[in-house]
């Protein structure tokens, strides 16, 4: 699953290099998880922010969102058609200041390519005490720009997520959410940099700290 690194999750740890085992023993994705989209209480809830209560018709809503980091800009579209689950959640943390003063605390640079965000502890092991169905799922695949969630398992979404800096295979377990309009750029950089392998080879903390100062969102 994409979360790691701490004792806590060594279960887990699996994540994004364990993806082709994961793969055969996940159930098979769900076709329309956001028709019974719930959140439901989960630990751990580090900065919390309450929890969000689904609303279809202002889930529909098309947005942007924009990360400002230290080391420049990034800009995704939300899939709010075809992962209206996560992209509220998202949505309802981001407005929320959830993510700011946080930081990217994990980049990969062997088999896979992402950098992994969203937890304000930045230990790997942080949520927002709450979590969601896996959605958007069938026939999914991670070409660079993709944004999509991190998890523990089916089902386990919080608010960690990943951006996928160069196209990567992954098994379809981690629910696609987002498409990068602006910032790739920085994205590569950030990967070029290079990380400590604390994780393992190719696996660790970005050499290049990647703060998030706010995200904003915009409506289209």
């Amino acid at each position: 699953m994409l979360r790691k690194p701490s004792a806590l999750l060594a279960a887990s740890a699996l994540l994004l290099l364990g993806t082709a085992v994961q793969a055969a023993a996940d159930p098979a994705p769900s076709a329309a998880p956001s028709a019974a989209c719930t959140y439901t209480p989960a630990v751990p809830a580090d900065n919390f922010k309450g929890i969000p209560v689904f609303d279809p018709v202002k889930a529909a809503k098309p947005y942007s969102a924009t990360l400002r980091t230290g080391q420049g800009a990034i800009t995704f579209r939300a899939l709010t058609d075809k992962a209206p689950c996560t992209t509220y959640s998202f949505k309802f943390l981001a407005q929320r200041d959830y993510f700011d003063r946080s930081h990217c605390h994990r980049l990969t640079t062997a088999r896979i390519y992402v950098l992994q965000c969203g937890d304000p502890t930045g230990t790997g092991s942080g949520g927002p005490g709450y979590s969601f169905p896996d959605e958007n799922l069938t026939g999914a695949t991670y070409p660079a720009g993709t944004v999509a969630m991190a998890n523990a398992g089916p089902n386990t979404n919080g608010s960690q997520f990943f951006f996928v800096w160069k196209d990567t295979k992954l098994s379809p377990a981690y629910t696609p959410f987002g498409k990068v309009t602006a910032g790739l750029d920085v994205l590569q950089k950030i990967a070029v940099g290079g990380e400590d392998d604390q994780n393992g080879p190719g696996d660790g903390f970005p050499t290049l700290p990647v703060n998030i100062k706010r995200v904003q969102i915009k409506s289209r």
